[in-house]
């Protein structure tokens, strides 16, 4: 004779509320409450067991439902890439710039510091925080030196082919045949023009803008006075990165200590003494110079045959990103200055004291600078333009303005020159999306 079995007591079974337990005659199941539409695949697992002692015997039969989709190993998940990402507003200027590192760890640092300086312990210091070389990165300010002579070298030579306008009453750059028509001028004369822009021919300027910093002998030295300012020349702030972190131009020497500073709190109480720096610092027809400065480069270099301009257009590409990506593993270690307030960079544990800042409230501080951590973007800006689809097409308009991209004006020279376009900047271009014509964008949703 069957006997009803006892109720399972499977904690598998009884944590699940939705479950069900069905007793008929001699058999005991258990079914939980499943979807009919499931957007998974269901595993079910039956097992009947059979059991015998020698008064009874009892049959189970068990259900197991799970809603794990099923994995196919053989499938390799791709990175994906955001699509149609807009570029960060500018702030104001009106207000500071934000703070690259919080407020909060600076002041946890200056604590710490001020701490350590009442003790009369001095501050730990690590290269090349003490004047001292890192020998890692050596080879990487190399690198960038000569993508830096290769990238102004390829934008001379490709700005023969490729048309670039400028507006000359404000930044705006475009690179077409011909400037658009997004009434987006922000200059003194914009309400006459009903915010159209007054397009002149650009130069390789208006493509990479010129971020020039102070070159300093000795970067842990006397800060430079307003006075004497006009005793220092000023160079690329690239360039001068790179001969901070190890690269030797003759023109422009640099101290190279073997043996590291020392401060307590913020003073220096051993900078291994002050050096004369020596003179002459340049030599203004070296042609080593010419090769680090974009002024005058469409001028010295003839222009490229059709054939080449590919070429050279993938190789100024490749260049930028070597150049960008070089500035950035520099300044994770080399310290660089920006005004909070104006574009002014400087490269170097501290800034300088030259009163030329005026930007907003610049009569408070007696035109001094605001200086904080520099960002990449304000020693090697992109300079963000249109992205044109088509060149020889017909100009941009405003109410067409929502469905055009942006891209660093490199990179728009290169492509409408015949460069690949690197991964990361598609998002920004916009490159899946049709343009309407004029008389469907009512009709657009």
């Amino acid at each position: 004779m069957l006997q009803t079995a006892p109720p399972v007591t499977s904690s598998l079974w009884n944590s699940n509320p939705s479950q069900r337990v069905v007793q008929k005659g001699s058999m005991e199941c258990k079914s939980p409450q499943l979807s009919s539409i499931s957007p998974h695949n269901l595993l079910l697992k039956f097992r009947c067991e059979h059991l015998q002692n020698a008064e009874s015997t009892s049959s189970r039969t068990f259900l197991c439902a799970s809603r794990r989709p099923l994995q196919d190993l053989s499938f390799k998940k791709q990175k994906a890439y955001p699509q149609n990402v807009d570029l960060p507003t500018l702030p104001p200027k009106k207000k500071k710039k934000p703070y690259p590192i919080p407020i909060e760890k600076i002041r946890q640092v200056a604590k710490k510091d001020k701490r350590l300086a009442e003790m009369g312990i001095e501050k730990p210091l690590e290269p090349p925080r003490n004047g001292i070389l890192v020998p890692d990165l050596i080879h990487v300010a190399y690198e960038v030196i000569d993508a830096w002579k290769l990238l102004i070298k390829g934008l001379a030579q490709l700005l023969h082919v490729i048309p670039v306008y400028g507006c000359s009453e404000c930044s705006e750059v475009h690179v077409a045949h011909s400037g658009h028509h997004i009434q987006n001028c922000q200059g003194a004369t914009a309400a006459k023009r009903r915010s159209f822009h007054s397009w002149v021919r650009g130069s390789i300027n208006d493509i990479l803008l010129p971020v020039e910093s102070y070159h300093l002998y000795d970067p842990f030295g006397r800060r430079i006075k307003h006075e004497f300012r006009f005793d220092y020349d000023r160079i690329p702030a690239v360039v001068e990165l790179c001969i901070q972190a190890g690269v030797d131009i003759p023109e422009y020497p640099s101290r190279r200590r073997t043996k590291p500073i020392r401060m307590l709190g913020k003073k220096v109480i051993d900078r291994g003494g002050f050096v004369e720096e020596p003179r002459p610092w340049r030599s203004r027809g070296s042609s080593a110079l010419s090769d680090l400065d974009t002024d005058g480069a469409c001028g010295r270099l003839p222009p490229p045959s059709l054939a080449d301009v590919p070429r050279i257009a993938q190789e100024t590409m490749d260049a930028y990103e070597v150049v960008r990506s070089g500035v950035t593993k520099l300044m994770r270690k080399y310290s660089v200055k920006a005004c909070g307030y104006c574009p002014e960079v400087h490269v170097g544990p501290w800034g300088h004291n030259v009163k030329l800042c005026g930007a907003f409230k610049h009569q408070w501080r007696d035109g001094k600078h605001g200086w904080q951590d520099a960002v990449v973007d304000e020693v090697f800006p992109p300079n963000y333009v249109w992205h044109v689809q088509d060149p020889k097409g017909p100009p941009l308009r405003s109410a067409l303005k929502r469905y055009y991209g942006k891209a660093p004006a490199v990179v728009e020279v290169c492509m409408q020159a015949g460069a690949q376009v690197p991964e990361q900047y598609k998002p920004t271009m916009r490159l899946d999306i049709i343009v309407p014509e004029s008389e469907e964008v009512d009709l657009v949703a």
